[in-house]
């Protein structure tokens, strides 16, 4: 396999982990951050200790804090930055990029004023340079412990997702390609809503069977939103659909899990969110996915809840009653299609 120079904005625990990678498997790795203290930080300790303690960085991945030095003469440039932060990262620096260069997305949300999927930021912004988006049930606290890891990787040209396959595949982090790419963003975005909510009836003490129904209702609801936004239903049934939102709803490292536990408490969202002290994507994703079912006309009551609990008040507890009296309803649907009925 050839070598390449790749730059990984974001040195959160997702960046780190996918520096790590890239750099065990002979890549050449630029790891650029905005905190000079955190750069500081790891340069001293040569570990990343708010985001992934005790794993070691190697002195030869590179560090940077300047975005020009950071990006120059990088073939492949990967966006593990917060979603909300990553059309003002790209504006500062797309006058150091030339338009060959892979932008390669591996956040999960959606722009919030917007509405928009990465790709369409990117695409606005960067309208000649090839994109993937790459997506999975993936913890980065897993990943850099060589953990087995299954992921898919999304471009509108065949050869980008199969660039970024061979460059991302190892033993232990398997990459398939995906044409869909709609449906991966949709699929790694929405997810944290409902992870969020799964996290909120455990915080309230409801069992298996309480999270079991959101989750299965759960990617109902992203397959119908994203069947209506131009997806292929087929997606939602696989790593960056269900895959991904059953690692997200049951695991502890999920931060959107572990906010919603904290939610179904008691705290605010504010003592939550400072609680919990780095980025929770399904925050500002909520508002998002709630906009746009109102926009594409689709129902979407689990969402709607949660956006009721974050951004109006409700109760957490109350929005649970609404869920299980809504009007009664039959369920003989698949996954990914509604079945004819013909009773």
């Amino acid at each position: 396999m050839n070598s390449n120079k790749i730059t990984v904005l974001g040195a959160g625990s997702w960046g780190t982990a996918l520096s790590l990678l890239l750099h065990e498997k002979g890549h050449k790795v630029n790891l650029w951050m905005k905190d000079e203290d955190q750069f500081q930080n790891i340069c001293s300790t040569r570990e990343n200790p708010k985001y992934l303690p005790g794993i070691a960085i190697p002195n030869n991945l590179k560090l940077f804090t300047d975005i020009e030095e950071a990006v120059t003469g990088s073939e492949l440039i990967v966006l593990t930055i917060p979603s909300q932060a990553i059309r003002g990262v790209i504006q500062n620096t797309k006058k150091f990029l030339s338009s060959n260069q892979v932008i390669i997305n591996a956040a999960k949300g959606l722009e919030q004023n917007s509405l928009m999927r990465i790709s369409e930021v990117v695409k606005e912004e960067l309208p000649q340079n090839p994109f993937a988006a790459l997506s999975g049930p993936s913890h980065a606290e897993e990943v850099c412990k060589n953990m087995p890891t299954t992921l898919a990787v999304a471009s509108e040209k065949r050869d980008i997702a199969e660039l970024v396959q061979d460059v991302f595949i190892t033993k232990s982090f398997r990459v398939y390609t995906n044409p869909d790419l709609i449906g991966v963003e949709l699929g790694g975005a929405l997810k944290n809503v409902i992870a969020f909510g799964a996290g909120i009836s455990d915080g309230l003490g409801f069992g298996d069977n309480a999270k079991a129904a959101l989750m299965t209702r759960g990617i109902r609801e992203i397959a119908r939103l994203g069947s209506q936004m131009g997806a292929n239903l087929a997606t939602f049934a696989g790593l960056t659909g269900i895959g991904d939102l059953i690692v997200t709803c049951t695991s502890m490292h999920s931060r959107n899990r572990r906010a919603g536990i904290l939610i179904g408490e008691g705290n605010t969202i504010e003592e939550t969110l400072k609680k919990i002290g780095m980025v929770v994507e399904g925050v500002s994703t909520t508002k998002a996915a709630y906009k746009l079912s109102i926009k594409h006309g689709i129902e979407m009551p689990i969402t709607k809840e949660i956006y009721k609990v974050i951004y109006e008040g409700s109760n957490a507890r109350e929005a649970v009653t609404n869920l299980m009296s809504r009007d009664r309803t039959h369920e003989m649907e698949e996954i990914v299609e509604d079945a004819n009925l013909n009773w």
